[in-house]
């Protein structure tokens, strides 16, 4: 009898402690990253550690984020909301002061919730990480600390959630060796026009993507250094598409489809492919449920928590993006850009196609090399250059027949109820967010962080 209770005492007190350890939870990001362009995605940057860690956990095949360029997509993951409901649609932004973000959901689970690396988000009251930048990559030393702690145990260690965010491969393109990526030997995408100058580039960013893919085996083996792999949710994504011609900035999915990879060791299968549809906007609610925690209402994101371990096949059928260019750098007045994506057909409304689209790219010298190619008489340059800045109203796309988004078949015998179809959903997505069109686009000054052309307070 002594014995039995032993046993059930030692059950009660040891094990079953263990079984409800909560999961630490790692979030790794790029910046300007086009998922197509890593290894275990068919690309030719040299990324062994993120093609091992797929190889350990659950590659996503079609993941989205709902604002192709970098502030409004760090909002978009924090918060669980789409860009005009937090608040934070332009660039440069900022949420409304009432918005919660993920420090306040799960702290209340007994998480410390970390950031370092790469900002971008405002104000401090919405995103009270204990510790937050420090650079515009992860402090290693940080992290290291972070995870010593947390290895020590003892009753007032709390998991940890950390979100690494590396400013890789963003411009200027200066990390990496680029000599491991010739110029004359790079595969350009069929929409880049093909100059000296635009592959010298491609060369440097691709090497940009090699030296990020060291920042995460940095990380990884400092997990495995403090003996936290085996509890630990390491979830790795690429961001919005690069600063090249039709990815950043656009709502194509260059600029709006993102690699993600999940490794969590006897729950993720290892070496596993989803082509489930997930966003962003579903990662806050995907780690509370992986906390513990229950659904919070008010979210626009939904966990994908039964994909990752196997008990759904499918999350989504549609996904969204807003692109405002009023306020970028050397953006246009306006040129709002909304989009909808099903499992084949995508549709992209240009709410000032008669507007010229410029942007950063649009002034640096690869995207000049192209014009200039393009004005020395090259019908496929031109072609391209002038595809890149100006847009039709509405753009339609047969994703299984066009992955690249190369050819628009609006219009065409057949499409309309396609088309029809997907306007119903986008309208009615941009509703239920508040989002007016152009005339949200035109208060995107309001919304700026920088208050950048707002009257100065006397």
């Amino acid at each position: 009898m002594f014995n039995r209770l032993v046993i059930i005492l030692f059950l009660t007190v040891v094990l079953a402690p263990l079984e409800a350890a909560k999961p630490n939870l790692v979030f790794i990001i790029a910046d300007d990253l086009t998922f197509r362009d890593i290894g275990c995605y068919g690309g030719q940057a040299k990324t062994p550690h993120i093609d091992r860690l797929a190889n350990q956990g659950m590659r996503f095949t079609r993941c989205f984020q709902a604002a192709p360029m970098c502030s409004p997509t760090r909002h978009n993951i924090y918060t669980g909301l789409y860009p005009v409901k937090s608040g934070a649609w332009p660039n440069h932004t900022r949420a409304y002061p009432h918005v919660k973000s993920i420090v306040h959901h799960l702290r209340p689970l007994g998480y410390r919730v970390t950031q370092t690396g790469k900002t971008h988000i405002n104000p401090r009251t919405v995103f009270p990480f204990e510790n937050m930048g420090g650079g515009k990559n992860p402090d290693m030393k940080y992290i290291d600390r972070l995870f010593a702690e947390t290895a020590k145990g003892g009753k007032k260690t709390k998991p940890f959630c950390l979100f690494a965010c590396s400013n890789e491969p963003h411009t200027p393109w200066n990390k990496g060796d680029a000599s491991a990526y010739p110029p004359a030997k790079v595969k350009l995408p069929p929409y880049l026009v093909d100059t000296p100058r635009v592959r010298e580039d491609f060369s440097r960013y691709l090497a940009e993507i090699t030296y990020y893919d060291s920042q995460l085996g940095q990380i990884l083996a400092l997990l495995e250094k403090h003996k936290l792999a085996d509890n630990t949710l390491v979830m790795v994504v690429s961001e919005q598409g690069n600063a090249f011609p039709f990815a950043k900035w656009t709502c194509y999915d260059h600029g709006l489809q993102s690699a993600m990879i999940v490794r969590w060791p006897g729950k993720v299968e290892a070496g596993s492919v989803t082509d489930a549809m997930v966003e962003y906007v579903d990662v806050t609610p995907t780690f509370i449920a992986a906390a513990g925690g229950q659904p919070v209402a008010g979210l626009d994101g939904k966990s994908f928590l039964p994909i990752l371990v196997g008990e759904a096949k499918r999350h989504k059928q549609h996904v969204f993006g807003i692109m405002t260019t009023r306020g970028i750098n050397n953006g246009p007045e306006a040129f709002a850009i909304r989009s909808v994506r099903g499992e084949r057909y995508k549709l992209i409304l240009n709410l000032n196609h008669e507007s010229q689209f410029t942007n950063a790219c649009t002034k640096m010298p690869l995207f000049q090399s192209m014009v200039t190619k393009a004005n020395g008489g090259d019908r496929l340059a031109k072609r391209l250059v002038y595809a890149y800045q100006h847009r039709p109203a509405v753009e339609l796309f047969d994703l299984k027949a066009d992955p690249l988004e190369m050819d628009n078949i609006v219009g065409r015998e057949g499409t309309q109820k396609t088309e029809a179809r997907l306007r119903a959903k986008l309208a009615a997505w941009m509703k239920a967010q508040g989002d007016l069109g152009v005339e949200t686009e035109l208060k995107a000054h309001e919304r700026q962080s920088r208050g950048r052309n707002q009257p100065k307070k006397k």
